[in-house]
Formats: structure tokens, sequence, C-alpha cells
């Protein structure tokens, strides 16, 4: 016959013990099975239900609306509403050439869109100021706002795009977006000095 051996604490006082624990192991950062189930269905909304913003200003213009068009259909990946609000939108897509006097702008507009959000830089000139080095134009516009794809090209290809739209929909698959909002800082990012010309 066997001996039942007795537990020194009860099943409600083990229990409520297991509950502190875990209760302290999420307040400190970690993932539960809950936690991690909720954010994979939260990702999985944003990824197919981006609200872009297009901020055009070049050339590049052209073949961002062939991309947008029936052809190639970006509808398909969730961004087909563009929002001319960035109140109302999550995806900034730059677009074209963006000049020093564009730049304050620029960050005003990525500053007021909606949390969690994405930058997309779309053409040669947006990625690295492509065959403008000069005086007036941004030499990348990682000087100014952060930037999560690029899609380089003069003009890129609409393929591209869609290639660009489907790494940004791996990554924010993949994102873990913390509980005060932002997902990136950009207090170090300084805004590029713009000098009126003397007459």
């Amino acid at each position: 016959m066997r001996k039942v051996i007795r537990s020194p604490i009860s099943r409600e006082e083990a229990d409520g013990i297991a509950t502190t624990r875990a209760v302290e192991f999420l307040r400190q950062g970690g993932d539960s099975f809950m936690t991690t189930t909720v954010d994979a269905v939260m990702n999985w909304g944003r990824k197919y239900s981006m609200f872009l913003y297009p901020f055009v200003t070049a050339c590049c213009g052209m073949e961002f609306m062939s991309a947008a068009g029936p052809r190639y259909d970006i509808d398909r990946f969730g961004c087909a509403l563009p929002r001319f609000s960035p109140r109302q939108s999550d995806l900034l897509m730059v677009v074209g050439t963006i000049t020093h006097r564009q730049g304050p702008i620029l960050k005003k507009v990525y500053d007021q869109m909606a949390e969690p959000k994405w930058v997309v830089a779309f053409g040669a000139c947006t990625c690295s100021g492509g065959p403008y080095n000069n005086y007036a134009t941004v030499q990348g516009i990682d000087t100014i706002i952060p930037v999560d794809v690029y899609i380089p090209g003069c003009p890129p290809r609409p393929e591209a795009v869609l290639d660009g739209l489907i790494k940004l929909q791996a990554r924010v698959q993949n994102e873990r977006v913390p509980a005060d909002g932002r997902h990136r800082e950009t207090s170090e990012l300084a805004l590029p000095v713009v000098e009126k010309p003397v007459a």
C-alpha cells in the first residue's frame, strides 16, 4: 500500500504562489501564451490593413501610380486606400526627391502620424539623394526620419515596390510594440539646417 505524502502547503496556497510568480514574470516584461498570441493576431491585422500616406514629390510618382493601378494592384497587400491626412495613416511612402526646404514638412507629417507607423523610401533620390549631389537635396531621408524599407531604383519597377511591401509586412508581423506605443525613437535624428540665402 502506498503512503500518501502530504504537501507542506495547500493547493490554494500553491495556486496563489504560481499566480504571483506569473504576474511578476509578466510585470518584468516576460511573454506568456496569451500576450504572444494577442501580439501575433494584432500584427497580422496591422500588416494587411496599412493606410498609406503618399508623400510624392517628383518623377517616381508615375511609377508609384502604376504600382497602385489595376495591373499590379497593391490592394492585395492591404495598402489600397491612400489617406491624405497623416493622422489617419500609418505607412508613409516617401516618393521622389526631397529638398532641404521640404525636410521640416516631412518631419512634421511623420510626427503627426498614428502609432505604430512605418516609412518606405521609394526611389534612389529618396534613399540616397540619387544623381543630385548638391546643396539643395537631402542625401537620404534617413537623416530626417527613420526608414523601415528602402526601395532603390530610378525609378523602381512596380515589382520592386511589391517586394518592398512584402518585406515590410514580414517586419510588421514580427514586431513587438511596447506598451508606451513608440516603436522607434527619433529624438537622436537632427533636422537638417536650412539656411536662407543672403540677398
